[in-house]
């Protein structure tokens, strides 16, 4: 089997590129097309298949449930390194609960996590949070905190002795604020920030985590399109800018077909397909997964397929 694996890139400083234009933004998404076929992945991979040896996240024959309810049925599943990788699926198959799993939020019944090549049930938690950051759905700030007092929590692993911030540590927040466009917010309470604001003041203090590798569980949820793109190219750009492996759940089609390198489709506890946007959003794929008649199109901007109409199947 050929793979090529993609290194993360170390860059840990300096301020994202300005609004990109239309054509700027086709030619990006272009690129991200090749680089997503290059190494063409499996079909069907399980922890046989090579990648698994270098993912970023990767579990073997986890399962989960609550009592006799089984929520994940035993899987291999795998976060590609340096890339953005997008989890779908109907309500209730287990995304989320899949995210937990590999996060060690969540106690698994069998199989193993590894991170970054090692069992993470092994490691001491500080160790697990200097090396992976979870923002789970809708997280919730203490009533007036501040911009710039939730993101010094992301230096929490980092800490030493009586916890105070070093140089180092205001460096990165610093650093962190200004990659997500809110230097200017750092002092205003988090209640008082916009929806797209907020959610990228959580990214922000994932970001003074300083971690190569951040998960978020639908991320996008409650907001309206305009803040979803805004979050969605932050987390783009803080992949392709500053090497960050991403994985995410997210529930609109469209987005997750322009916005991932890799995708896991997910239904009834079981991944039903893992690969890139052309591999896995095809009208048999969302027939099986969503129940849906999909008419799917190349997105005119973008070349990325494109939900352009669908009913529930056999109407």
């Amino acid at each position: 089997m050929r793979r090529r694996a993609e290194k993360a890139a170390e860059a840990r400083a300096g301020v994202l590129a300005g609004a990109e234009s239309p054509e700027e933004r086709a030619l990006d998404a272009a690129s991200a097309d090749v680089r997503a076929e290059e190494p063409a992945l499996c079909e069907g991979c399980d922890s046989s298949c090579d990648r698994f040896s270098e993912a970023a996240l990767r579990g073997e024959g986890i399962s989960v449930g609550y009592g006799e309810r089984v929520i994940i049925e035993p899987m291999d599943v795998a976060v590609p390194a340096g890339r953005v990788t997008v989890v779908i699926g109907p309500n209730g198959c287990g995304k989320s609960t899949l995210l937990k799993a590999l996060a060690r939020t969540m106690p698994l019944r069998a199989g193993s996590v590894y991170l970054n090549g090692r069992a993470i049930a092994e490691l001491p938690t500080a160790e697990v949070a200097r090396q992976m950051a979870l923002l789970p759905q809708a997280p919730q700030a203490p009533g007036g905190l501040t911009v710039g007092e939730l993101v010094a929590y992301g230096r929490y692993p980092h800490q030493r002795g009586l916890g105070r911030l070093t140089r180092d540590d205001r460096a990165i927040i610093d650093w962190a604020l200004g990659l997500t466009h809110l230097t200017p917010f750092a002092d205003r309470a988090i209640d008082a920030l916009s929806g797209g604001q907020r959610q990228r003041a959580w990214i922000a203090m994932a970001l003074a985590q300083d971690t190569g590798l951040i998960l978020l569980d639908e991320p996008t949820t409650y907001l309206d399109m305009a803040h979803q793109l805004e979050v969605l190219e932050l987390l783009r750009d803080l992949n392709r800018e500053q090497g960050k492996t991403i994985a995410l759940v997210i529930h609109e089609l469209n987005l997750a077909a322009r916005f991932a390198d890799w995708m896991i489709a997910m239904r009834d506890g079981t991944v039903r397909a893992a690969g890139t946007p052309n591999e896995v959003m095809t009208a048999p794929l969302l027939r099986d997964v969503f129940g849906l008649d999909a008419l799917i199109e190349p997105d005119p901007w973008t070349g990325r397929p494109s939900l352009v109409s669908y009913r529930l199947a056999g109407e």
